[in-house]
Protein backbone atom coordinates (compact mmCIF):
# COMPACT_ATOMS: atom_id res chain seq x y z
CA UNK A 1 0.00 0.00 0.00
CA UNK A 2 1.24 3.57 -1.24
CA UNK A 3 1.80 5.63 2.02
CA UNK A 4 -0.41 8.82 1.49
CA UNK A 5 1.61 10.99 3.62
CA UNK A 6 5.14 10.03 1.93
CA UNK A 7 8.03 7.75 3.18
CA UNK A 8 10.06 10.62 4.87
CA UNK A 9 7.13 12.78 6.13
CA UNK A 10 8.73 13.88 9.95
CA UNK A 11 4.93 14.31 11.12
CA UNK A 12 4.11 10.39 10.28
CA UNK A 13 7.75 9.41 11.86
CA UNK A 14 6.37 11.26 15.53
CA UNK A 15 3.32 10.28 15.18
CA UNK A 16 4.43 6.60 14.75
CA UNK A 17 6.77 7.27 17.73
CA UNK A 18 4.23 8.80 19.48
CA UNK A 19 1.65 6.21 19.71
CA UNK A 20 4.54 3.53 20.88
CA UNK A 21 5.69 6.00 23.43
CA UNK A 22 3.85 5.32 26.71
CA UNK A 23 4.72 1.46 26.44
CA UNK A 24 8.36 2.27 25.77
CA UNK A 25 8.42 5.19 28.66
CA UNK A 26 7.55 2.55 31.15
CA UNK A 27 10.50 0.16 29.91
CA UNK A 28 12.79 2.64 29.77
CA UNK A 29 11.83 3.45 33.88
CA UNK A 30 11.44 -0.17 34.61
CA UNK A 31 14.79 -0.68 33.08
CA UNK A 32 15.50 2.38 35.61
CA UNK A 33 14.37 0.55 38.38
CA UNK A 34 16.13 -2.39 37.64
CA UNK A 35 19.33 -0.60 38.05
CA UNK A 36 20.04 -1.94 34.43
CA UNK A 37 21.97 1.70 33.38
CA UNK A 38 23.52 1.57 36.70
CA UNK A 39 24.89 -2.00 35.71
CA UNK A 40 25.90 -1.20 32.71
CA UNK A 41 27.85 1.64 33.64
CA UNK A 42 29.73 -0.54 35.57
CA UNK A 43 29.95 -3.06 33.72
CA UNK A 44 29.44 -2.37 29.33
CA UNK A 45 29.12 -5.50 27.60
CA UNK A 46 26.91 -7.67 30.25
CA UNK A 47 25.13 -10.58 28.47
CA UNK A 48 21.55 -10.67 28.96
CA UNK A 49 22.56 -14.07 31.85
CA UNK A 50 24.45 -11.48 34.01
CA UNK A 51 21.76 -8.95 33.74
CA UNK A 52 19.01 -11.38 34.66
CA UNK A 53 21.08 -12.25 37.52
CA UNK A 54 21.28 -8.82 38.88
CA UNK A 55 17.63 -8.05 38.74
CA UNK A 56 16.01 -11.09 39.09
CA UNK A 57 13.93 -10.90 35.83
CA UNK A 58 13.14 -14.16 34.10
CA UNK A 59 14.90 -14.70 31.13
CA UNK A 60 11.85 -14.22 28.84
CA UNK A 61 10.63 -11.07 30.24
CA UNK A 62 13.93 -10.08 30.35
CA UNK A 63 14.45 -10.32 26.72
CA UNK A 64 11.18 -8.70 26.13
CA UNK A 65 12.09 -5.78 27.85
CA UNK A 66 15.97 -5.05 26.32
CA UNK A 67 14.34 -5.73 23.33
CA UNK A 68 12.26 -2.98 24.24
CA UNK A 69 14.86 -0.37 25.83
CA UNK A 70 17.29 -1.01 22.55
CA UNK A 71 14.52 0.30 20.34
CA UNK A 72 14.64 4.17 21.83
CA UNK A 73 18.53 3.51 21.07
CA UNK A 74 19.71 4.31 25.10
CA UNK A 75 21.17 0.87 25.17
CA UNK A 76 22.73 -0.84 22.04
CA UNK A 77 23.80 -4.59 21.51
CA UNK A 78 27.06 -5.68 20.72
CA UNK A 79 28.86 -8.72 20.55
CA UNK A 80 26.17 -10.46 22.18
CA UNK A 81 26.13 -8.06 25.25
CA UNK A 82 24.63 -4.47 26.42
CA UNK A 83 26.13 -1.28 26.65
CA UNK A 84 24.55 2.21 27.00
CA UNK A 85 24.50 4.74 25.10
CA UNK A 86 26.33 8.38 25.90
CA UNK A 87 23.04 9.85 26.55
CA UNK A 88 22.10 6.73 28.65
CA UNK A 89 25.34 7.11 30.40
CA UNK A 90 24.54 10.80 31.28
CA UNK A 91 20.82 10.83 32.05
CA UNK A 92 20.60 7.62 33.64
CA UNK A 93 23.52 5.80 34.84
CA UNK A 94 23.33 7.42 38.35
CA UNK A 95 21.63 7.75 41.24
CA UNK A 96 23.06 11.39 41.75
CA UNK A 97 21.00 14.28 42.55
CA UNK A 98 20.47 16.10 39.01
CA UNK A 99 19.78 12.14 37.57
CA UNK A 100 16.63 11.76 34.72
CA UNK A 101 16.41 8.53 36.97
CA UNK A 102 14.52 10.35 39.92
CA UNK A 103 12.48 12.33 37.10
CA UNK A 104 11.68 9.51 35.24
CA UNK A 105 10.08 7.48 38.85
CA UNK A 106 8.40 10.39 39.54
CA UNK A 107 7.11 10.96 36.04
CA UNK A 108 5.90 7.25 36.14
CA UNK A 109 3.99 6.94 39.70
CA UNK A 110 2.38 10.73 39.95
CA UNK A 111 2.36 12.43 36.19
CA UNK A 112 1.13 9.60 33.82
CA UNK A 113 -0.95 7.49 35.82
CA UNK A 114 -3.71 10.59 35.57
CA UNK A 115 -3.26 11.21 32.10
CA UNK A 116 -6.00 8.00 31.25
CA UNK A 117 -9.15 10.74 33.12
CA UNK A 118 -7.59 13.32 30.30
CA UNK A 119 -10.89 13.67 28.47
CA UNK A 120 -12.82 13.57 31.95
CA UNK A 121 -11.11 16.28 33.45
CA UNK A 122 -10.63 19.01 30.72
CA UNK A 123 -14.52 18.26 29.47
CA UNK A 124 -15.36 18.83 32.85
CA UNK A 125 -13.03 21.80 33.36
CA UNK A 126 -11.47 20.50 36.86
CA UNK A 127 -8.93 18.32 37.86
CA UNK A 128 -10.79 14.81 38.22
CA UNK A 129 -7.40 12.86 38.92
CA UNK A 130 -6.73 14.27 41.92
CA UNK A 131 -9.38 11.74 43.38
CA UNK A 132 -6.79 9.13 43.41
CA UNK A 133 -4.71 10.77 46.33
CA UNK A 134 -6.33 10.97 49.56
CA UNK A 135 -7.68 14.03 51.28
CA UNK A 136 -9.87 17.44 50.32
CA UNK A 137 -7.75 20.25 49.21
CA UNK A 138 -7.85 21.13 45.81
CA UNK A 139 -4.74 20.87 44.49
CA UNK A 140 -2.32 17.72 44.52
CA UNK A 141 0.71 19.62 46.31
CA UNK A 142 -1.03 19.86 49.27
CA UNK A 143 -2.66 16.52 49.22
CA UNK A 144 0.58 14.71 48.83
CA UNK A 145 1.22 15.97 52.30
CA UNK A 146 -0.83 12.96 53.45
CA UNK A 147 1.29 10.69 51.61
CA UNK A 148 4.90 11.31 52.56
CA UNK A 149 6.66 8.27 50.56
CA UNK A 150 4.79 9.45 47.08
CA UNK A 151 5.40 13.27 48.31
CA UNK A 152 9.21 12.10 48.39
CA UNK A 153 8.78 10.68 45.45
CA UNK A 154 7.75 13.76 43.52
CA UNK A 155 9.93 16.65 45.51
CA UNK A 156 13.17 14.15 44.12
CA UNK A 157 11.61 14.44 40.44
CA UNK A 158 11.07 18.18 40.84
CA UNK A 159 14.37 18.50 42.17
CA UNK A 160 16.58 16.42 39.70
CA UNK A 161 14.76 18.60 36.97
CA UNK A 162 15.61 21.86 38.48
CA UNK A 163 19.08 20.68 38.58
CA UNK A 164 18.89 19.88 34.99
CA UNK A 165 17.51 23.18 34.13
CA UNK A 166 18.93 25.69 36.95
CA UNK A 167 22.49 27.00 35.66
CA UNK A 168 20.34 29.04 32.85
CA UNK A 169 18.23 30.80 35.68
CA UNK A 170 21.45 31.29 38.02
CA UNK A 171 23.71 32.79 35.15
CA UNK A 172 21.61 35.56 34.81
CA UNK A 173 22.94 39.09 35.01
CA UNK A 174 20.52 39.95 37.26
CA UNK A 175 21.27 38.24 40.36
CA UNK A 176 24.54 40.00 40.55
CA UNK A 177 22.96 43.12 42.37
CA UNK A 178 20.33 41.26 44.77
CA UNK A 179 21.11 41.07 48.39
CA UNK A 180 18.24 39.09 49.60
CA UNK A 181 16.07 36.80 47.10
CA UNK A 182 12.57 35.82 48.42
CA UNK A 183 12.08 32.44 46.88
CA UNK A 184 8.76 31.64 46.98
CA UNK A 185 7.45 28.20 46.43
CA UNK A 186 10.94 27.13 46.98
CA UNK A 187 10.81 23.38 48.32
CA UNK A 188 13.77 22.29 49.41
CA UNK A 189 15.84 25.48 48.78
CA UNK A 190 17.62 23.67 45.67
CA UNK A 191 17.60 27.09 43.65
CA UNK A 192 18.41 28.76 46.75
CA UNK A 193 21.64 26.42 47.38
CA UNK A 194 22.68 27.16 43.81
CA UNK A 195 22.39 30.98 44.08
CA UNK A 196 24.19 30.76 47.44
CA UNK A 197 26.92 29.20 45.79
CA UNK A 198 27.23 31.42 42.76
CA UNK A 199 27.00 34.83 44.69
CA UNK A 200 28.38 34.64 47.75
CA UNK A 201 27.01 38.39 48.60
CA UNK A 202 23.20 37.31 48.14
CA UNK A 203 20.80 35.93 51.08
CA UNK A 204 17.87 33.55 50.38
CA UNK A 205 14.94 33.11 51.96
CA UNK A 206 12.59 29.68 51.04
CA UNK A 207 8.79 30.58 51.34
CA UNK A 208 6.96 27.55 51.06
CA UNK A 209 4.19 25.15 52.74
CA UNK A 210 5.10 23.49 55.96
CA UNK A 211 5.53 19.64 54.77
CA UNK A 212 7.80 20.74 52.40
CA UNK A 213 9.91 23.53 54.15
CA UNK A 214 12.68 20.80 54.58
CA UNK A 215 16.19 22.14 53.03
CA UNK A 216 18.36 19.83 51.36
CA UNK A 217 21.81 18.93 51.82
CA UNK A 218 22.92 21.31 49.54
CA UNK A 219 20.93 23.97 51.17
CA UNK A 220 21.96 23.61 54.70
CA UNK A 221 25.39 24.07 53.24
CA UNK A 222 24.67 27.63 53.58
CA UNK A 223 22.89 28.30 57.22
CA UNK A 224 23.83 31.71 57.53
CA UNK A 225 22.68 32.65 53.78
CA UNK A 226 19.65 30.29 53.20
CA UNK A 227 16.83 29.90 55.24
CA UNK A 228 13.52 28.84 56.10
CA UNK A 229 9.90 30.87 56.57
CA UNK A 230 6.95 28.65 56.54
CA UNK A 231 3.58 29.55 54.83
CA UNK A 232 0.89 29.78 52.70
CA UNK A 233 1.87 32.06 49.82
CA UNK A 234 -2.04 33.21 49.20
CA UNK A 235 -2.98 33.25 52.55
CA UNK A 236 0.35 34.53 54.25
CA UNK A 237 1.97 37.48 54.08
CA UNK A 238 4.97 37.50 52.37
CA UNK A 239 8.46 37.54 54.46
CA UNK A 240 9.60 41.17 53.95
CA UNK A 241 13.12 42.62 53.92
CA UNK A 242 14.36 41.30 50.79
CA UNK A 243 14.73 43.65 47.72
CA UNK A 244 13.84 40.53 44.79
CA UNK A 245 11.73 38.06 44.49
CA UNK A 246 11.81 34.98 42.40
CA UNK A 247 8.44 32.47 41.66
CA UNK A 248 10.46 29.71 39.58
CA UNK A 249 8.16 27.02 38.40
CA UNK A 250 5.25 28.42 40.64
CA UNK A 251 2.96 31.06 38.47
CA UNK A 252 2.37 28.46 35.55
CA UNK A 253 0.54 26.63 38.12
CA UNK A 254 -2.02 29.06 38.84
CA UNK A 255 -4.85 30.81 36.57
CA UNK A 256 -4.58 34.33 35.67
CA UNK A 257 -6.57 35.91 38.37
CA UNK A 258 -4.15 33.84 40.87
CA UNK A 259 -0.83 35.44 39.16
CA UNK A 260 -2.17 38.38 39.56
CA UNK A 261 -2.95 38.35 43.06
CA UNK A 262 1.15 36.86 43.70
CA UNK A 263 2.35 38.98 41.34
CA UNK A 264 0.35 42.01 43.80
CA UNK A 265 1.33 40.39 46.93
CA UNK A 266 5.33 40.33 45.69
CA UNK A 267 5.23 44.09 44.58
CA UNK A 268 3.78 44.96 48.20
CA UNK A 269 7.16 43.30 49.95
CA UNK A 270 9.43 44.80 48.02
CA UNK A 271 10.86 48.36 48.20
CA UNK A 272 11.13 50.51 45.49
CA UNK A 273 13.78 49.55 43.41
CA UNK A 274 13.44 46.02 44.20
CA UNK A 275 12.88 43.64 41.18
CA UNK A 276 10.42 40.51 40.75
CA UNK A 277 11.95 37.19 39.00
CA UNK A 278 9.57 34.70 37.14
CA UNK A 279 11.36 31.75 36.15
CA UNK A 280 9.68 28.84 33.89
CA UNK A 281 8.57 27.50 31.15
CA UNK A 282 6.88 29.09 28.17
CA UNK A 283 5.36 27.97 25.25
CA UNK A 284 5.96 30.15 22.03
CA UNK A 285 4.02 32.80 21.27
CA UNK A 286 1.29 31.35 19.11
CA UNK A 287 1.61 28.94 21.71
CA UNK A 288 1.90 25.60 19.02
CA UNK A 289 5.90 24.85 20.30
CA UNK A 290 7.17 23.23 22.99
CA UNK A 291 6.70 19.95 23.89
CA UNK A 292 7.61 20.37 27.33
CA UNK A 293 5.14 23.12 28.29
CA UNK A 294 2.18 20.98 26.33
CA UNK A 295 2.93 18.23 29.25
CA UNK A 296 3.43 19.85 31.76
CA UNK A 297 -0.29 22.17 30.74
CA UNK A 298 -1.51 18.96 30.64
CA UNK A 299 -0.79 18.19 34.17
CA UNK A 300 -1.88 20.90 35.77
CA UNK A 301 -5.34 20.79 34.26
CA UNK A 302 -5.84 16.92 34.88
CA UNK A 303 -3.97 16.27 37.99
CA UNK A 304 -2.17 19.04 40.21
CA UNK A 305 -4.28 22.17 40.42
CA UNK A 306 -7.19 22.24 37.43
CA UNK A 307 -5.60 25.55 35.84
CA UNK A 308 -2.22 26.64 34.70
CA UNK A 309 -0.28 26.20 31.81
CA UNK A 310 3.00 26.96 29.93
CA UNK A 311 2.43 30.54 29.00
CA UNK A 312 4.21 32.71 26.60
CA UNK A 313 5.97 35.29 27.72
CA UNK A 314 4.03 37.71 26.50
CA UNK A 315 1.78 36.62 29.27
CA UNK A 316 4.09 37.45 32.25
CA UNK A 317 5.08 40.49 30.67
CA UNK A 318 1.27 41.82 30.56
CA UNK A 319 0.75 40.58 33.76
CA UNK A 320 4.29 42.34 35.52
CA UNK A 321 2.82 45.54 34.00
CA UNK A 322 -0.50 44.98 35.30
CA UNK A 323 0.78 44.63 38.60
CA UNK A 324 2.99 47.88 38.77
CA UNK A 325 6.10 46.90 37.93
CA UNK A 326 8.25 48.84 35.02
CA UNK A 327 11.25 48.17 32.99
CA UNK A 328 9.71 44.46 32.13
CA UNK A 329 11.97 42.36 30.14
CA UNK A 330 11.72 38.51 29.46
CA UNK A 331 14.95 36.60 28.28
CA UNK A 332 13.86 33.29 26.43
CA UNK A 333 15.54 30.37 24.97
CA UNK A 334 16.80 28.94 27.92
CA UNK A 335 17.01 25.41 28.46
CA UNK A 336 14.62 22.84 28.49
CA UNK A 337 12.19 26.22 27.29
CA UNK A 338 12.50 28.11 29.75
CA UNK A 339 12.16 32.01 30.05
CA UNK A 340 13.13 34.94 32.72
CA UNK A 341 10.35 37.85 32.68
CA UNK A 342 11.37 40.45 34.97
CA UNK A 343 10.15 43.87 36.52
CA UNK A 344 11.29 46.57 38.83
CA UNK A 345 8.72 47.94 41.15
Amino acid sequence: MTNPHGDDDPVLDRFHFLVNAPALFNAVTTAVELGIFRLLAEQPGCDAERIGSATGVPAHQLRVLLQAVCTTGLVRREDGGYVNSPVASDLLASDAEDSWAHILIGWKEIYYPAFGQMTTALRGGTNTALADHPGDEPTLYQRLAHNPQLEAVFHRAMSAFTLRSVDSLVCQPEFASVRHLLDVGGGDGTTSARLAARYPGLKCTVFDMPSVSRLDRAATSFPDRVDLHPGDMFQDDFPGGTDAVLFSHVLEIFSEKEIMHLLGKAYDALPAGGRVLAYGYNVSDDETDGIFGARLGLYFNVLASGRGMAYPARDYEEWLRRAGFNDVRTTAGLSYEHGLSTGTK
